[in-house]
């Protein structure tokens, strides 16, 4: 086996094991409470990895054997790789670069605006047809209800560095004024007419801020900082397969120069 056919078995193989924390990132994103809300944004990166798994074994079984065909196979799925995880990374930092998040004095969270999204993402979530379903599957998660069994004080509750997704969907906007009970429980505005969330605010656990808009630009939020997590290993992933596409590329010319030779040799040609 030459050495460049040698390096890009060695390579592959290596690719094939990296693939699997680029399927574990996507596992990760897709488990978190957003994407399982979310479905158009659940699973992209977990097939990335299954497609990337089963072109690292082509690509090492035409490596290690010499088949100039495997090769071929593997090269051209392999730009589509490429490809594809480039435009998964363009548009993945492109709809996740705004961010709409404020502090809110005397405590450790942020609050977070809608127009402070970008607009593709606000539409494809967000949009009146989509949110409704969206709404149902967070009314009957534990991302609000385990707040509850979580903070017993106020001080805790202030000091508490909850998700974008809590901090808009669990209780209402500061602005309001709302005294606090529990991190679910909130009465007694002194400024209700400053945001309109505030008047969509209810203690009812199977409504609470589900409607308003802060808790639409939560769950933006919550997306933004798990998609900019997952962005990092895509990087790395990108960055290892055009490196290995151009070992591979070396490995296809010389596995066909070597075919030609043995033909040649033997009188084929």
């Amino acid at each position: 086996m030459a050495v460049s056919n040698r390096i890009t078995a060695i390579l592959n193989f290596l690719i094939f094991l990296s693939s699997i924390p680029v399927i574990a990132a996507g596992i990760w994103l897709a488990s978190k409470p957003d994407n399982e809300c979310v479905q158009l944004l659940r699973w992209p990166v977990v097939v990335l990895g299954g497609l990337l798994l089963l072109v690292s074994l082509v690509g090492f079984v035409g490596a290690y054997c010499n088949r100039p065909g495997f090769l071929a196979v593997y090269l051209f799925c392999m730009a589509l790789l490429i490809l594809l995880h480039l435009i998964l990374l363009v548009i993945a930092f492109t709809v996740t670069r705004p961010d709409g998040s404020h502090p809110v004095a005397g405590t450790r969270f942020q609050e977070y605006r809608l127009d402070g999204y970008s607009s593709w993402l606000r539409n494809h979530v967000t949009s009146t047809g989509s949110w409704q379903n969206v709404r149902t599957c967070l009314a009957v998660s534990d991302v609000c209800p385990k707040l509850d069994r979580q903070f017993s004080s106020a001080h805790q509750f202030f000091a508490a560095d909850i998700s974008p997704l809590q901090s808009g969907c669990c209780k209402p906007p500061a602005a309001c004024g709302y005294t606090y009970e529990t991190p679910t429980t909130w009465v007694n505005p002194n400024n209700p007419t400053s945001d309109p969330d505030c008047l969509m605010w209810s203690n009812d656990r199977t409504r609470l801020c589900y409607d308003c808009s802060g808790c639409k630009a939560g769950l933006l939020g919550n997306l933004r900082q798990e998609w900019r997590k997952a962005n990092a290993v895509l990087i790395v992933a990108v960055v290892v397969l055009i490196f290995v596409y151009l070992v591979a590329c070396a490995a296809y010319k010389n596995a066909q120069i070597q075919n030609i030779s043995v033909r040649y040799k033997h009188g084929w040609i």
